[in-house]
């Protein structure tokens, strides 16, 4: 039996034989669904780490700039109230120089402490006469700080040892022409040139001896700033008593109370307001520092506390020394993606604030 060869197939029959390699319309379907739910997935998993990343950045930078500001008022609240004895129990006279007359204390110096609650400041004369009503961000306070600088004094001339001013630099060559021209620095919140806001520093002298310069900013970020004052026997908006017999007792410098600076004022009497300064033991600060756009996963609305929480296990909604008399002590910014951090801590101050009065 002779076997045939089986006759070509058409060619048609052929051409769809090879029509048929490949995938199919479904197939491709599929597969695009798939790498398409792969681009996003890879996608998403790009866009939380990038997240994730900006969040740790701004929370480490947020701590940085708290850390600085808690170490820069320290060393100024450390500062606070020092008396350079050379220029208040005698004349002194620079080399080559002419004399400094020190006529005695002053029967009522300014206070080393003073503030102002829910206020900005702007350049005058001097601080007193420099502050505007409300502050430009989260009603904040002003802080200010005054001192007598220590300057030693050399063959070759003079130098300064230690003192800083509240942009942190050291004080240069500051001479003072009398006891009362003490160098002044000025802590506010103020929106700055970037249109951020910022804990801005303004540092001079008395108003006497040049008054104090333009402010610039310090650290940029800080949306609130809140000041409270550790008094030692200081009745709100009331002259102090001076301690007499058991009373002196009483008088033990440790503060017994945290005011604000509107309650240490005594309304029409100067001579009061300042004797109530004088009896600042220790100042409160509290603060809120706020991060870039999109430095936050969470954009709902927050409630935060610049003198912080109330106890563990009270049970109540709030805040240590919050009051809603204060404005600012209870902070509620607008939701906008920021990431936020509350900065809290305590100077007690080292140097007598009563100037031996």
């Amino acid at each position: 039996m002779t076997l045939r060869p089986h006759p070509p197939l058409p060619r048609l029959a052929t051409a769809a034989r090879a029509r048929q390699r490949g995938l199919t319309l479904v197939e491709l379907m599929v597969a695009m669904a798939i790498s398409l739910l792969v681009t996003l997935a890879a996608i998403g998993a790009l866009i939380v780490t990038r997240q994730g990343f900006t969040a740790v950045d701004a929370s480490s930078q947020l701590r940085d700039n708290g850390r600085f500001t808690a170490d820069l008022l320290q060393r100024l609240g450390g500062q606070a109230g020092y008396l350079n004895a050379l220029y208040v129990m005698e004349d002194a006279r620079l080399y080559g120089g002419d004399p400094i007359k020190v006529a005695g204390k002053a029967s009522d110096p300014e206070a080393s402490v003073m503030g102002v609650n829910n206020a900005s400041w702007a350049k005058g004369t001097d601080f007193e006469w420099g502050k505007t009503a409300t502050s430009e961000s989260g009603s904040s306070d002003i802080l200010v700080f005054r001192f007598l600088p220590s300057t030693e004094f050399t063959s070759s001339g003079k130098r300064q040892t230690g003192m800083i001013a509240c942009d942190g630099n050291a004080i240069d060559d500051y001479v003072p022409k009398d006891m009362n021209d003490s160098a002044i620095s000025v802590l506010y919140v103020a929106i700055s040139n970037d249109s951020e806001p910022a804990l801005m520093c303004a540092h001079g002298r008395s108003a006497t001896n040049g008054g104090v310069d333009d402010a610039q900013p310090l650290i940029q970020g800080v949306e609130n700033f809140q000041v409270l004052y550790g008094v030692d026997r200081v009745t709100p908006n009331t002259a102090t008593v001076p301690a007499t017999g058991d009373q002196e007792g009483k008088d033990d410098a440790v503060p017994d109370r945290y005011l604000r600076a509107d309650q240490i004022t005594v309304s029409g009497d100067t001579a009061a307001t300042n004797a109530n300064w004088r009896r600042v033991r220790s100042i409160r600060i509290g603060m809120v520092l706020r991060g870039p756009i999109g430095s936050a996963a969470d954009s709902s609305v927050q409630t935060f506390y610049p003198f912080g929480t109330a106890k563990a296990g009270t049970g109540t909604v709030g805040s240590a020394f919050a009051s809603a008399s204060d404005a600012g002590t209870i902070f509620t910014p607008t939701p906008d993606g920021r990431l936020r951090q509350v900065v809290t801590f305590t100077i007690h101050l080292r140097n007598d604030q009563k100037h031996g009065l």
